[in-house]
């Protein structure tokens, strides 16, 4: 039981330290944008830059992403593009902002990710549950995805403590939160087909929110959907 409860505590203080988050007092508001505008923002995002070899935007630590928000460091990268801690200036908060690949395919994916990640915002399940969207824009054809900033990933965690086991009883709770967000997801007919460590961020020693990504299908077209999210993961 000792041993449990040190490590306990230690997940406290490790995930604790990693991770800052201020809940608001009443929901923000939020501008919901359509499709349609992402020519609008893509007209008026600067002049594009050279990007790297596999189409991933070249950034400097301190600039900007547009006016309202400051490059601090780099949280990760992945098949879709990176992921960058940033300051929003607007909000006086820090979010993370993913920086997706300027290929079509992955700028596509994306477009459906943000539209299911507005139909999940304005719930109370979501804020709970999954990870909430703050903003998109269109920057030098990179499609940017702006959303709460949360701890590291369950995996980044348990590379971090070397492997060590979570005690049962926090196995349990972790579990538990995660099968309410997937049926919260299926009770809006969405599907998400890529659940691992990487997408599970920790808020805390005991709370876990679900990352939505680009495999996130709607139930309404199956098929097609199983299709298509078969197709995307070949292809990554």
């Amino acid at each position: 039981y000792e041993c449990f409860q040190a490590q306990i505590t230690f997940c406290g203080q490790e995930v604790g330290d990693m991770t800052t988050m201020v809940l608001p007092s009443h929901p923000p508001d939020y501008t919901c944008f359509s499709l349609l505008s992402k020519g609008v923002a893509r007209n008026a995002s600067p002049p594009r830059r050279e990007d790297d070899k596999d189409g991933h935007y070249v950034f400097a630590v301190g600039e900007n992403l547009t006016s309202r928000y400051k490059i601090y460091r780099k949280m990760g990268e992945g098949t879709f593009g990176q992921v960058l801690e940033c300051w929003d200036r607007e909000r006086k908060e820090m979010v993370a902002i993913k920086i997706v690949r300027a290929v079509n395919k992955y700028s596509d994916a994306a477009m459906i990710e943000i539209d299911v990640l507005q139909k999940l915002l304005h719930t109370r399940e979501c804020f709970c549950s999954c990870v909430q969207i703050r903003n998109w824009f269109d920057y030098r054809n990179h499609i940017c995805i702006v959303c709460e900033k949360l701890g590291p990933s369950l995996y980044d965690f348990l590379r971090k403590t070397a492997y060590r086991p979570f005690p049962i009883d926090l196995v349990r709770e972790l579990g538990e939160q995660l099968l309410e967000s997937v049926a919260f997801m299926h009770a809006l007919k969405l599907i998400h087909t890529d659940l691992k460590p990487e997408n599970i961020l920790l808020v805390s020693s005991e709370d876990a929110k679900l990352a939505e990504n680009k495999y996130t299908c709607l139930k309404s077209r199956m098929d097609h959907s199983q299709r298509r999210c078969q197709n995307q993961v070949r292809s990554s």
